[in-house]
């Protein structure tokens, strides 16, 4: 059960790390990278990031390379909410395969 402190934090991580991936994701043409969740632990210190990446093909060298440039991304985030977050949490960012997942299960039901 998350708090309410938690869910505010989380909203505000995803909304600046989906604006960092979109400028950063510019330069790749038929790449996209959405945040479409994330979890912060009751510390406030790690904060767990989910990633929908389409192709989906490429999801995993996709989130190597974005886990090699984290401290990159975590200074990026931190110029963006230095105002409201005192400490910036640590990112471990994840595929999202959820609509991997739904997709396979129509594909059965369909058979």
């Amino acid at each position: 059960m998350e708090t309410t402190r938690q869910n505010k934090i989380s909203r505000l991580i995803q909304k600046e790390l989906s604006e960092i991936f979109m400028l950063q994701t510019k330069a790749m043409k038929g790449v996209l990278v959405s945040v479409s969740a994330c979890r912060i632990s009751p510390d406030l210190s790690i904060c767990r990031v989910y990633l929908s990446i389409f192709p989906s093909q490429q999801s995993e060298e996709i989130v190597k390379n974005i886990n090699g440039n984290m401290k990159a991304i975590r200074y990026e985030l931190g110029t963006r909410v230095r105002h409201q977050l005192r400490i910036i949490p640590e990112l471990k960012f994840f595929v999202d395969d959820s609509l991997d997942y739904i997709e396979n299960i129509d594909k059965l039901l369909k058979e």
